[in-house]
C-alpha cells in the first residue's frame, strides 16, 4: 500500500500559495520530510500541510479548493 499524508484539520484544501502563483507540488515531485504540499483555510486562517515523509508523488486525492476532513488522505506517496 502506498504511504500517503493526511489532512491535519478540517476545512478547505488548497494546492496554491495564492490564485496566481503555481502549485506547492505536482504530481512526479519529490518531496521530504517538513515540505509543504499545500494549505487548509479554517476560518479565514490558513494551516500549512507539510510531508511527515519523504517520497515522491504519485497522485493528489483532494483537488484544489476542495473540503476536507481531518484524517482524509491528500497525496500517495510512491
Amino acid at each position: 500500500m502506498a504511504e500517503q499524508i493526511l489532512c491535519p484539520l478540517p476545512g478547505t484544501f488548497y494546492r496554491k500559495p495564492s490564485p496566481d502563483e503555481p502549485a506547492f507540488k505536482e504530481v512526479g515531485d519529490s518531496v521530504a520530510e517538513g515540505d509543504v504540499i499545500g494549505l487548509v483555510e479554517v476560518m479565514k486562517t490558513f494551516n500549512e500541510v507539510k510531508a511527515d515523509k519523504a517520497g515522491t508523488i504519485s497522485a493528489f486525492l483532494a483537488d484544489n479548493e476542495e473540503a476536507v476532513m481531518a484524517g482524509q488522505p491528500l497525496v500517495d506517496l510512491g
